[in-house]
């Protein structure tokens, strides 16, 4: 049985730092994993997103300059790092995983949220 497990959150005031962890279990093997984020009253939006194949990661346009997303050493792993956090990047970020075998587009596992909150 899949789990996706996050790691990382907390509260910094602006200008600080945090590095989030992600990581997917169970039999499966992971070709792209993601990150997303949700503000109250707001939808979800992609921050960072990477593929195992290559190619550069995408990220959100506000976000461009501020977060890493890295592949972990360890099978099915990610972080994401961010720096220069701003109030704004206030939200619950979400990990996503697309593993080999699954739906042909899109994710298929998700964790259940870590809370980032950035205080002026």
């Amino acid at each position: 049985q899949a789990q996706v497990e996050e790691s990382g959150g907390g509260s910094v005031q602006a200008g600080g730092s945090l590095r989030l962890s992600c990581a997917l279990s169970g039999p499966f093997t992971t070709y792209a994993m993601a990150w997303f984020r949700q503000a109250p009253g707001k939808e979800r939006d992609l921050v960072a997103a990477m593929t195992w194949s290559g190619g550069s990661p995408n990220y959100l346009d506000s976000v461009k300059g501020r977060f890493t997303i890295a592949r972990g050493h360890a099978k099915n792993t990610v972080y994401l790092q961010m720096n220069s956090l701003k109030p704004e990047d206030t939200a619950v970020y979400y990990c996503a995983a697309a593993v080999i075998g699954g739906r042909p587009r899109g994710y298929d596992y998700w964790g259940q949220g870590t809370q980032v909150t950035v205080s002026p």
